[in-house]
């Protein structure tokens, strides 16, 4: 039995779709189309039902799905013993928040415990990564957000006090978030969770922010408060290095916005030893950098 028509199998399964497994796989819809016809003829069974939402896997298909992951693991166990050395590849894909707090501890640990590996770094809101996880462009997730989809797994890896930030001598001033809700709010781009979570917020005050701009970059949320630009809603770990010097200030109003969450996402399944390790590195380099930060910036469950 060809593996390789195993392993596309499960792909095809994990991801609903021909076309997603090929781009999983770095192989065309066609190929992929031909294991699966060839592997059902050599099984005798039909192993999905296709139609416009994709591809759903039949019960004779379900059946023996487990057994096609049971035999590409131990492939993999043995690929492992006979080359303890391959390096493999991984695609992870993070938020800015990482970069701005952990992303440089969480490389210098898998370059040395995991030297040669393949690291394809992206970065983009947590929203687009969710989805490219979804779609199976991505083995690896750093975000806001444990994901609830099946076959998915999360872990959480570190909760950010979120505070509101100004500049030192800012002309923005607040006592109260009534007064705080008349000024220019910045906040993380729309429809992401602190979006989401700043707007809940207001509501439950019944407030409303007219003057609200989302930013998908912290840099750029930091040069736009070192300019008076208006009132952040962000988590002084992100800036740490700015209040310690003076330039920007967390103001006394309270309620403070919700904490900055993050999950590590990835999918469940065999063959995946590499990412979990990943994942177990992301939570040793978020604790680190924890370490580092003022009292009460961070908290680690």
């Amino acid at each position: 039995m060809n593996l390789k028509f195993l392993e596309t199998f499960i792909w095809v399964a994990r991801l609903g779709s021909f076309r997603l497994a090929a781009q999983k796989l770095f192989s065309t819809q066609a190929a992929v189309s031909n294991r699966i016809a060839a592997l059902e003829d050599e099984l005798g069974v039909r192993l999905f039902e296709r139609d416009a939402r994709g591809a759903t896997v039949t019960p004779r298909g379900q059946a023996l799905l487990s057994y096609a992951e049971q035999v590409l693991d131990s492939t993999q166990a043995l690929r492992q013993a006979v080359d303890a050395g391959h390096p493999g590849r991984v695609r992870v894909g993070v938020m800015e928040s990482v970069i701005h707090t952990w992303l440089g501890p969480f490389i210098q640990r898998i370059d040395a415990l995991r030297p040669g590996l393949e690291l394809d770094l992206q970065a983009d809101t947590a929203r687009n990564l969710a989805e490219q996880l979804r779609r199976g462009q991505l083995d690896l997730i750093l975000q806001t957000d444990p994901l609830p989809d099946e076959g998915l797994r999360n872990a959480h890896l570190a909760s950010y006090p979120t505070a509101w930030l100004a500049r030192t001598d800012s002309a923005h001033q607040a006592d109260s978030l009534a007064e705080l809700a008349s000024q220019r709010l910045i906040t993380f781009s729309r429809h992401s969770r602190p979006h989401q979570d700043l707007l809940g917020l207001l509501h439950a005050h019944d407030l409303r922010a007219p003057r609200l701009c989302c930013i998908n970059s912290v840099a750029a949320m930091e040069r736009l408060l070192a300019e008076d630009f208006g009132i952040a809603a962000l988590p002084p770990a992100l800036v740490n290095a700015a209040l310690a010097s003076g330039t920007l200030q967390c103001l006394d109003v309270q309620p403070a916005p919700a904490d900055l969450e993050m999950f590590a996402s990835w999918r469940a399944g065999v063959g995946l030893e590499t990412v979990e390790s990943l994942v177990a590195l992301a939570r040793e380099a978020a604790a680190e950098h924890a370490r580092d930060l003022p009292q009460g910036q961070v908290h680690l469950r």
